[in-house]
C-alpha cells in the first residue's frame, strides 16, 4: 500500500525491486533501437535529400510512410495485444523491426529506402505500445513518471551515442551503415530479452473476451478512453512536422556547418539524458498534470523562438534546442505516465496499441502537411517552417484542455485506488 505522503509530494514512493531495475533497464534499452531507428532520420535529411536527389516533400514521404505503417499495424494488432503473454508478442515485433532496418541498411535506391521504412514501421509502432503496457503491468502508478522518465531517456541516449555515431559513419562508409549500426545493436537487445525477460502474462487469467474483433470494438468505442486517443494524437503532431527537417534547417538556416551537426546533437543529448528522469521524479512528487503545464508553456515559449531563428551562433542554437528538449519532455513523460491510468489492465495491451496508431497516423498527416508547407528556396533555405511552430502552439493549447479532463476524472481516480 502506499502512503497519502507520497501521493501529496513526499519523496516516499515505492523503491524497485532488483528486477524492476532491470527491467527499466532492458525498456530503455530496447527504446534506444526503436527511437535511435526513427531519430536518425532528421539529421540525415540534410545528408539524403542531395545523395539521393529529391525534394523535401519526398523525404517527408519517408517519414510518413513509418508512420502510417505503424498506425495500421497498430489497429491491426490492437485485437490481439491482450491475448498473449505480452513478452512474446514483444519479440515477435522485434525480430521484424530488426528485419525492417535491415532492408534500408542494404537499400540501392530511394523507393527501395520507402518499402523498407514501410516494414520498419509495421512492426516498430507496435513496440512502444508493448513496452507501456509492460510498464503499466510491472510498475505501479506512483511508480511510473520514474519509470516513463527512465524510458524516455532513451530519446536523449540516441542522442548522444546513436546519432553522432551513426552520421559519423555515413560520412565514413555512405548513409547506409547507420542502419545496419542499429541491426547490430538490436540483436544484442532482442537476445537478453528472450533469454532474461519473465512472462508477462497475469493479464491473461483476467481476460474475458477472447473474440480479437470484439476486443477492438471494445476499446475504440469505449467512451473513457476517447480524449486519451485525442490527446495522444495531438501531442505527436508538432514533434511530426519539426523534427525531419531539424538538420536541414540548422544548416540552410541558421548556418551550421553539417560537419557541426553531430555535436550539436550531443551535447543536447547530454543535457536531456539528465532531465528526462528528474522529469519523471517531478512528475510524480509534484504532479504530473502541473509538470505537463510547465512543459507545455515552456515548449511554446522555445518552439516560436526556434522556428523564427536566423543566422545563429553554435552555442546559441544549442543552448535552444537544448531548453526546447526539456519542455518536450516535460510534456511528454507526465502525459504518458497519466493516461496510463486509464486503461483496464485486461484491455491495456489494446488501449496503448491504438493510441501508439493514432499518434503514428496523425505524426505521418503531419509530416505530410509540413512536407506541402515547408520549400526549399533557390538560395537553399527552407521557407515557412516558422508557421509549423504555430501550429505546435496551437496543438499544445487544445492537448491542455485534453489533459486537464483526464487529469481531473481518471488520474485522480487512480490516485484514490492507489490509497485504497
Amino acid at each position: 500500500m502506499t502512503s497519502p505522503k507520497s501521493l501529496a509530494g513526499g519523496d516516499t514512493s515505492p523503491s524497485f525491486t532488483p528486477y524492476q531495475k532491470f527491467v527499466v533497464a532492458l525498456l530503455a534499452f530496447l527504446q534506444f533501437t526503436i527511437i535511435l531507428d526513427f531519430m536518425i532520420m532528421s539529421p540525415m535529411g540534410a545528408l539524403l535529400i542531395p545523395v539521393l536527389k529529391i525534394t523535401p516533400s519526398q523525404f517527408g514521404l519517408v517519414v510518413s510512410v513509418y508512420a502510417f505503417s505503424a498506425g495500421i499495424s497498430g489497429i491491426l494488432a490492437a485485437g490481439f495485444a491482450d491475448r498473449y503473454d505480452r513478452k512474446k508478442f514483444l519479440m515477435f515485433f522485434y525480430v521484424g523491426f530488426v528485419f525492417g532496418t535491415l532492408i534500408c541498411g542494404i537499400a540501392p535506391s530511394y523507393p527501395f529506402l520507402l518499402i523498407g521504412r514501410m516494414i520498419t514501421g509495421i512492426f516498430a509502432g507496435v513496440i512502444g505500445s508493448i513496452v507501456l503496457a509492460i510498464t503499466t503491468d510491472v510498475f505501479s502508478f506512483d511508480q511510473r513518471g520514474q519509470v516513463v522518465g527512465y524510458i524516455q531517456s532513451a530519446f536523449a541516449g540516441s542522442q548522444i551515442l546513436g546519432i553522432p555515431m551513426g552520421l559519423y559513419l555515413s560520412n565514413l562508409w555512405g548513409w547506409h551503415m547507420p542502419f545496419l549500426m542499429i541491426v547490430g545493436i538490436s540483436v544484442v537487445v532482442g537476445l537478453v530479452i528472450f533469454i532474461y525477460l519473465r512472462p508477462v502474462d497475469t493479464h491473461l487469467k483476467k481476460r474475458v473476451d477472447f473474440n480479437a474483433f470484439h476486443h477492438l470494438k471494445a476499446t475504440i468505442t469505449y467512451p473513457k478512453y476517447l480524449f486519451a486517443f485525442a490527446s495522444t494524437a495531438l501531442l505527436s503532431t508538432g514533434g511530426f512536422m519539426l523534427m525531419p527537417f531539424g538538420s536541414a534547417f540548422s544548416v540552410n538556416n541558421l548556418g551550421i556547418p553539417m560537419e557541426k551537426i553531430p555535436m550539436m546533437y550531443l551535447i543536447t543529448g547530454i543535457c536531456t539524458i539528465f532531465t528526462a528522469p528528474l522529469v519523471g521524479r517531478a512528475s510524480d512528487r509534484f504532479g504530473k498534470f502541473n509538470v505537463f503545464i510547465f512543459g507545455t508553456i515552456l515548449t511554446i515559449v522555445m518552439v516560436l523562438i526556434y522556428t523564427n531563428l536566423g543566422i545563429t551562433p553554435l552555442p546559441i542554437a544549442i543552448m535552444v534546442n537544448a531548453i526546447l528538449f526539456v519542455g518536450i519532455f516535460s510534456r511528454m513523460i507526465p502525459s504518458q505516465a497519466m493516461v496510463s491510468a486509464i486503461p483496464a489492465q485486461t484491455m491495456r495491451g489494446s488501449f496503448m496499441a491504438i493510441s501508439s496508431s493514432l499518434q503514428q497516423v496523425s505524426g505521418g498527416i503531419a509530416s505530410i502537411i509540413a512536407g506541402w508547407i515547408v520549400v526549399q528556396g533557390v538560395d537553399g533555405k527552407l521557407q515557412n517552417f516558422d508557421i509549423l511552430g504555430d501550429i505546435l502552439v496551437v496543438t499544445s493549447l487544445i492537448t491542455v484542455v485534453l489533459m486537464f479532463y483526464i487529469h481531473r476524472n481518471y488520474v485522480r481516480e487512480a490516485n484514490k485506488d492507489i490509497l485504497l
